[in-house]
C-alpha cells in the first residue's frame, strides 16, 4: 500500500512547516499547501534531503478555485489522502474593540473561519473515502477565552471552534475523526510580527521575560501525536500551553 498522505495548510513558515516537517518523518507524504512558493519550494527540498516525501503546492485557502486546485494535487497523488492539518490563519492588529478596524476583523475571519470551511469541505470526500481520515485544526486558546485588545481574532478563532465542534457532531459515525490543538504563547518568527503591522520590538515584548515560550515543533510533536493515536481514539481537544504561562492572562516573566 502507497503511503498515507497529509494536507498541511498554512505551510511556508511556523508551525505549518514544523508540522509538514514531522509528519513526513512519521512516513505521510507530505501535500505542503501556502501562499509563497519560494518557501515551500524550500520547505520540500528539507524534507526530501532528509529522506521523506513531499510535494508543495501554491494555495490561497481563502480562494475556492485555488482551494480545489489543492483536493486535485492531493487526489493525484494517487494514494488515501487520511489527514488534513487545517493550520492556515492569522491575527492582525490589537487595537480595543471601539477603534478597530472592519477589514482586519475581515481578514482574520475569512482567513481563520472561511478558509477551514473550505479547505475542509474540499478535502473531506477524499478523508472519507480512505476509510481513516482525520481532520486537525490548529486554533488556539484565543478560542477559548477573550482579552483586551483582541476582540477580532478571539471572535474569529471561538468561530473556528464552534466549526470545529459542529463538524464532529456532523460526521458522528463516519471514518473521520475531528481534532482541535488549541496554542497558548507559542513563539513563531512571524505570528507577532504580522499582528503588530511589522512592529519587530511590538512583536518581541509579547515575549518579553518569557525564558521559554512554546516554539512550532512543540505543536507539530502535538498534530503528529494525535494523528497516530489508534483508530478509536479521538483527541476533541488538546489545550497546550508554556509552563509560564497559566491562563491567557497569567504569564510569569523574568
Amino acid at each position: 500500500m502507497s503511503s498515507p498522505i497529509a494536507v498541511v495548510t498554512g505551510a511556508s513558515s511556523g508551525i505549518g512547516a514544523a508540522t509538514a516537517r514531522r509528519l513526513a518523518d512519521e512516513g505521510f507524504r507530505v501535500v505542503a499547501a501556502a501562499r509563497r512558493a519560494d518557501r515551500l519550494a524550500d520547505l520540500v527540498t528539507r524534507i526530501t534531503a532528509d529522506g521523506g516525501a513531499a510535494v508543495a503546492v501554491t494555495c490561497d485557502v481563502t480562494d475556492d478555485a485555488s482551494v480545489a486546485a489543492l483536493a486535485a494535487r492531493a487526489a493525484d497523488l494517487g494514494g488515501p489522502v487520511s489527514l488534513l492539518v487545517n493550520n492556515a490563519g492569522g491575527a492582525r492588529g490589537v487595537d480595543h474593540v471601539e477603534h478597530a478596524s472592519p477589514t482586519d476583523w475581515q481578514w482574520m475571519y475569512d482567513l481563520n473561519v472561511l478558509g477551514t470551511l473550505r479547505v475542509t469541505q474540499a478535502l473531506l470526500p477524499a478523508l472519507e473515502r480512505s476509510g481513516a481520515g482525520t481532520i486537525v485544526v490548529i486554533g488556539s486558546t484565543a478560542g477559548l477565552v477573550t482579552y483586551e485588545g483582541g476582540g477580532g481574532y478571539t471572535a474569529a478563532k471561538h468561530a473556528e471552534l464552534a466549526l470545529t465542534e459542529t463538524l464532529r457532531l456532523e460526521l458522528c459515525g463516519r471514518p473521520v475523526r475531528v481534532i482541535e490543538i488549541d496554542p497558548g504563547m507559542v513563539r513563531t518568527e512571524e505570528f507577532a510580527l504580522n499582528r503588530t503591522g511589522g512592529d519587530a520590538v511590538a512583536a518581541a515584548a509579547v515575549y518579553a521575560g518569557v525564558a521559554e515560550p512554546l516554539v512550532a515543533d512543540d505543536i507539530a510533536d502535538c498534530v503528529a501525536w494525535c494523528a497516530t493515536r489508534p483508530r478509536h481514539v479521538n483527541v476533541d481537544r488538546l489545550v497546550v500551553r508554556p509552563l509560564a504561562q497559566a491562563a491567557q492572562h497569567k504569564v510569569h516573566r523574568v
